[in-house]
């Protein structure tokens, strides 16, 4: 697939990239995606949920009436969850929520999340760019060449760009990746993915192996 490579202004450059068919044409594994967006979102919960159960609620151990003649329920003590202010019965525990996923499914959903943005054509290929200090307004003048500042958008890079990423740390509908940082979850949580023509070896490079 032939896609134009085009400058911050916007403008086209004048050159085409080839995406390798092995990343950016392959049969849709929509499942595969499914997994690996659960797994992320797994990922991301701390899990220090608690709620205090019958043995762990401070109070009297009594028996508060006797067994049978009341009519009523048996009750042991007052943190029987049955009354306020007793323990929850089965309440959260801290745990992970985190699970394991192969390798290749992993590459196989980012491949199919990358497939469907370019049958879409929601891909940009964008010439390696840089700026000399952290300016978010130029991060969004390139934004507004790129008739991006209304939808969100994905820049990958090739290698780690300091002035680059602090320019668009303060933007909510942006955001800024390596190539080895890429995961499925941002490639379809975005409208637009803007791949630099540095990285475009790095992506097919890591999903190859």
């Amino acid at each position: 697939m032939e896609v134009k490579v085009v400058d911050i202004n916007g403008k086209e450059t004048g050159r085409t990239v080839t995406l390798s068919e092995s990343v950016f044409a392959i049969e849709p594994n929509k499942h595969a995606v499914y997994l690996d967006v659960k797994q992320y979102l797994a990922n991301q919960r701390q899990g220090t949920h608690k709620a205090k159960e019958r043995a762990e609620i401070k109070g009297s151990t009594r028996k508060i009436k006797k067994q049978k003649g009341t009519g009523t329920a048996r009750a042991g003590s007052i943190k029987n969850p049955l009354f306020k202010g007793g323990g929850r019965v089965f309440g959260p525990r801290p745990r992970s929520y985190s699970f394991k996923l192969n390798k290749n499914l992993k590459r196989l959903a980012r491949k199919t999340a990358l497939t469907l943005k370019a049958k879409d054509s929601n891909i940009i290929v964008l010439e390696d760019f840089n700026f000399d200090v952290p300016n978010t307004k130029n991060f969004i003048n390139v934004l507004k060449a790129l008739e991006l500042d209304n939808k969100k958008s994905l820049f990958v890079l090739g290698d780690t760009n300091k002035n680059v990423y602090l320019s668009s740390r303060n933007l909510k509908t942006t955001n800024v990746v390596t190539s080895s940082e890429l995961s499925t979850y941002e490639i379809v949580h975005t409208d637009s993915l803007v791949i630099t023509e540095g990285s475009l070896e790095g992506i097919v490079e890591n999903l190859s192996k």
